[in-house]
């Protein structure tokens, strides 16, 4: 029960011996505040969980080497903010990854209005998808701005719930390529920039 009133470095040695009271301490104390900041870069949840679950369980695979970490908050979220700028790099690859950011994007827009480079690049994604074809504009706006499923798109406009996925993944594509060839960055560092704090 003392353990909780230890500082980080007096907690650090205990972890370097297997201590896991010490972790578990360690991880109450910090894990709402990389939440927040993982939240902050991927905008997603679920995502976010996944990359927390994956840094504390790093920090506990490698706690023998905490003994030369002179702060561990700064350990602990630097580690946090490269685990997650990396997971955008493999979520990008995912349709629903990249919907899930394009849609936080969109929602976000009026929160960013006075960061001119996020208003920009916000303003470009908003270009590119006004060149899509109309129905595939249409489409993408009811999955990703009025957060609809592909079952329920395709049965408001009468057409198959793969029609809709297909106008779904073009509507990727042409995105990954707009930013990847127009702006010459791959789309995750846009979306990193974008949300970055």
């Amino acid at each position: 029960m003392g353990l909780h009133t230890l500082p980080d470095d007096e907690l650090q040695q205990y972890l370097f011996h297997n201590n896991e009271q010490a972790f578990t301490v360690l991880y109450d104390r910090y894990a709402a505040d990389v939440m927040g900041m993982l939240l902050k870069i991927l905008k997603s949840e679920a995502l976010a969980q996944d990359v927390m679950q994956e840094v504390f369980l790093k920090i506990w695979n490698q706690r023998s080497r905490l003994q030369h970490v002179k702060v561990f908050k700064a350990y602990l979220f630097i580690t946090a903010r490269n685990h997650a700028l990396n997971s955008l790099k493999t979520a990008i690859r995912s349709q629903t990854a990249i919907g899930e950011i394009i849609q936080a994007a969109v929602s976000e827009r009026n929160t960013t209005d006075d960061e001119l480079l996020s208003k920009e690049y916000l303003q470009f994604i908003e270009q590119v998808l006004d060149r899509l074809p109309s129905r595939s504009r249409e489409i993408f706006a009811m999955c990703r701005t009025q957060e609809k499923s592909y079952a329920e798109v395709a049965e408001e406009l009468g057409i198959s719930r793969n029609a809709v996925k297909n106008h779904m993944v073009y509507s990727m594509k042409v995105l990954r390529s707009a930013v990847e060839n127009e702006l010459g960055i791959p789309l995750s560092i846009l979306i990193a920039v974008l949300f970055k704090h």
